[in-house]
């Protein structure tokens, strides 16, 4: 297929692709009588707002070197691509030759060594030490570089993904000398993994596992090593080869991770293909994100692109009992190692920006469980036995269809999906509805109080302190408490419902969700707004009193639409003042002056929450407080530590001194920042 080329910007346009946008190759007859350049100038000219830099504008934009401690240490950064379930990263200087990892991910992650396939040249008779080379090391969106320089050796390793199993490492060594070089060359590993056994054949190393029965193994393209086992280690060795001045010589090998009892495959890869094609997804995924984002700075170009590959390093493919793909709250935690239903909700509408099908499979992949009764689990695992049925997570799922759908106009998707929201919608009525007042409360099915907290996913929010539980039913109790953002949620939920059933032609149920949404929306204004301080507060059930600790809960009818003018002004004020919530990261997660406020080992008593700032933000905007929302967008961007250099992005941050907190490389910070950046 024929490609056009903007010389100045070096972006790429597929010509076919322009011309069927225009509505020429519908009738050719048009380029008749025009000429060749200027159809060609004309058609860059029209897509140019549209066209992102490509992925080579974006090098090292997150740092993936990282100090490996021992096999169970998965704080550091990795790369990961197309939902493989093997992550690896850039190497230290003593290991260079090779790229850091594996790490393989299952129930848990753990690194199969530091450095499996490491390089190893003799020149000339003598053995090279590639740690004193020139070295160039380099993270692109969707590739791992590495360029070593030594003894007239010019050395340059790439690794891309070429399925969800397998990843690609192509090796090229050319003599840039004055004379002809005598090689020697070969590779070596040493796992660090203590149940694996290790065995080589002429085909292949492979590794196995003890009790998981998981395997991985290195296959070599081409000319074949000769491959020596010892214990825990490998050493693959292959014949001298004289190389003449600038002569190269290319050595590719495939790595690849499977699931108990899942077939090894023998794909002959080509790897410049792979590389051409691996670009051209990496280049789309930010050509159309950019697209709806065409006055970013470069620095928040940059964190886009952060955004970008912290969600796709966190992509899992279907294994064993994840049946569809989808995304990991954060590779580097151990307990995150599963997926979850309100993360997947989020991260599905950062998804949607740049990749809606992976979105659309982040949300199959909840629902896959959803029980008959139309529950939807807190979490999945590769295991299944370990799902957590004991809650679920805040209701914001038809958001995420409805985001999907605009991103994608997949009607098939939602005409899949919209029963089972519906089925969830109702769900919560019938089992978290205590008193069948209409309005909702947080709980569990198995009475406990924790697994109640984990519900609202605010775990310990201070709101919860004096909280008990209730029995609804005899697999449902509740909190006897009623969340102003439960139900502004639900209240949300109806009209995403609403305008979906509009989308598949069913105007009638449409004609109910809206009735019924208007009915809640007095519900909420009536039942959970203090006129006299201005906020939203939670109640406890039967009691008109209010809960008055003020935290994000409050804002997120403005997000909603709930609130009224007046309302929401008074809100905004709350939010604006700067020993509440104006902090120097604004919008903790409770007021600043509270006696419990804690950020720094209070999880949801004080850090800053990417999602609820989101949430916090957008509501203001949409009661016409740009200046405000933009204000507090501008200052986290500024003062939230990392966020704009090549550190990872966190769970939550410091409200008072900006400093990251808790799980690092986290997707539903990742998810909100790109909206923020998109809604600027």
């Amino acid at each position: 297929m024929k490609k056009l080329y903007n010389l100045k910007s070096g972006l790429k346009i597929n010509f076919l692709i322009c011309i069927r946008a225009l509505s020429i190759v519908k009738a050719p007859h048009r380029l008749k009588h025009v000429n060749y350049l200027l159809v060609t100038l004309l058609l860059i000219s029209h897509f140019k707002p549209a066209l992102a830099q490509p992925r080579g504008n974006f090098a090292n934009v997150l740092k993936l070197t990282g100090v490996l401690h021992n096999g169970q240490f998965i704080t550091p950064s990795v790369f990961g691509d197309m939902g493989a379930w093997h992550a690896y990263a850039l190497p230290e200087k003593e290991s260079y030759g090779g790229f850091t990892g594996p790490l393989l991910m299952d129930m848990n992650g753990t690194w199969l060594a530091k450095d499996l396939a490491q390089l190893q040249i003799m020149a000339n008779g003598q053995t090279l030490d590639l740690g004193t080379a020139q070295a160039s090391l380099v993270y692109l969106p969707g590739m791992l570089q590495q360029q070593l320089v030594i003894n007239g050796l010019d050395i340059v390793q790439q690794l891309i993904f070429a399925s969800n199993r397998q990843a690609l490492i192509r090796t090229v060594i050319t003599n840039t000398g004055t004379a002809d070089q005598t090689l020697v060359i070969g590779f070596k590993g040493t796992l660090l993994q203590k149940n694996a056994v290790i065995t080589g054949d002429a085909e292949a190393i492979q590794i196995r596992f003890g009790k998981s029965r998981n395997h991985f193994h290195i296959r070599y393209a081409g000319q074949k090593p000769a491959i020596s086992v010892t214990g825990a280690g490998y050493t693959a060795g292959y014949q001298p080869v004289s190389l003449k001045k600038q002569q190269r010589i290319t050595l590719t090998q495939e790595q690849s991770f499977y699931a108990a009892g899942e077939p090894e495959r023998s794909t002959a890869f080509d790897f410049s293909n792979e590389l051409k094609k691996n670009e051209a997804r990496w280049d789309q995924y930010l050509a159309r994100y950019f697209a709806k984002a065409p006055a970013l700075s470069r620095a928040q170009k940059q964190l886009a692109v952060k955004s970008i590959i912290t969600l796709m390093t966190n992509w899992r493919s279907a294994f064993k009992d994840i049946l569809h793909d989808g995304v990991f709250p954060s590779v580097s935690y151990q307990g995150f190692y599963g997926i979850w239903s309100w993360d997947s909700w989020k991260q599905a509408v950062g998804l949607a920006s740049f990749n809606p099908a992976l979105a659309q499979e982040n949300i199959r992949s909840m629902f896959d469980y959803q029980d008959a009764q139309g529950m939807v689990a807190d979490c999945i695992y590769a295991d299944k036995s370990e799902n957590n049925w004991r809650d679920t997570k805040a209701p914001l799922a038809a958001w995420a269809v409805w985001e999907v759908y605009g991103r994608s106009a997949d009607k098939k998707f939602i005409q899949e999906l919209y029963p089972k929201l519906v089925a969830y919608h109702t769900w919560w009525y019938r089992n978290r509805d205590h008193d069948q007042n209409g309005l909702c409360e947080y709980g569990s099915t198995d009475g406990t109080r924790i697994a109640a907290a984990w519900e609202s996913g605010m775990d310990n929010a201070v709101r919860f302190d004096k909280a008990v539980m209730q029995q609804n039913n005899k697999a449902a109790w509740s909190l006897n408490q009623e969340s102003v953002d439960l139900n502004a949620y639900l209240y949300a939920e109806k009209l995403y419902l609403a305008k979906l059933a509009i989308a598949l032609g069913r105007a009638k149920e449409a004609m109910g969700w809206t009735k019924e949404a208007a009915r809640l929306k007095e519900k909420i204004n009536q039942a959970f707004y203090d006129a006299g301080r201005g906020y939203y507060y939670d109640k406890f059930a039967g009691k008109s009193a209010l809960i008055t600790i003020e935290g994000p809960e409050g804002w997120i009818p403005l997000w909603a639409g709930i609130a009224g003018k007046e309302q929401a002004a008074a809100v905004g004020r709350i939010m604006g003042d700067k020993d509440r919530f104006n902090t120097f990261v604004p919008l903790p997660t409770l007021a600043a002056g509270h006696p419990e406020f804690n950020p720094r080992n209070g999880y949801w008593r004080g850090p800053v929450w990417l999602d609820q700032f989101y949430f916090g933000v957008e509501g203001l905007k949409r009661y016409g407080q740009e200046a405000l929302a933009n204000q507090l967008t501008g200052k986290l961007l500024k003062n939230a530590q990392g966020l704009l250099a090549d550190q990872p992005i966190h769970e939550n941050y410091h409200p008072i001194t900006g400093q990251p907190l808790n799980a690092a490389n986290f997707s539903w910070s990742a998810a909100h920042l790109l909206m923020l950046l998109q809604s600027k």
